[in-house]
C-alpha cells in the first residue's frame, strides 16, 4: 500500500512541473502600458534596444540604466511565425530612447517572463 502511495506522490509532483514549465502567454493590445524593468544580466535580451554605436551616430546618449523604470506604450503587434509576439512599444511621456529612438521592438511574452517589461 505504501507504494502505490509513493507512487501517486511522485505522479502528481511530476504533472505539478510540468504545468509550471509551460509557457504562459499574455493577450497584448494596441495602447497597452508596461514598465521597462532591469535585465538579469548587463543587457536587454528580449527588447531590441540599438547598439551603442548606432545610439551615439544619431545624437544620443547611449546609457541603458536610463530606461530603468519607464512607462512604455505599445504601438503595434506583430505574429511571428514561431508562435510569439512582437510588439512595438514607445515612451508614454513621447520622448525618444537614447534621445534618439522614438520606437523600440520587443518579444512581449520573454521579456516579461525575464523580468524586462512588468505589466502595469
Amino acid at each position: 500500500m505504501i507504494k502505490y502511495l509513493i507512487i501517486f506522490l511522485f505522479s502528481v509532483s511530476f504533472l505539478n512541473a510540468q504545468t509550471y514549465t509551460s509557457e504562459t502567454s499574455v493577450e497584448v493590445r494596441v495602447g497597452d502600458l508596461f514598465e521597462i524593468g532591469k535585465p538579469k544580466a548587463n543587457v536587454y535580451k528580449h527588447i531590441d534596444f540599438p547598439k551603442a554605436n548606432f545610439i551615439i551616430k544619431k545624437g544620443g546618449i547611449a546609457n541603458y540604466k536610463n530606461t530603468e523604470g519607464e512607462l512604455v506604450v505599445v504601438t503595434a503587434i506583430k505574429e511571428k511565425k514561431n508562435g510569439g509576439t512582437q510588439v512595438y512599444i514607445s515612451r508614454k511621456d513621447g520622448g525618444r530612447f537614447f534621445g534618439s529612438h522614438a520606437v523600440v521592438k520587443a518579444d512581449v511574452n520573454q521579456a516579461l517572463s525575464a523580468g524586462e517589461l512588468r505589466v502595469l
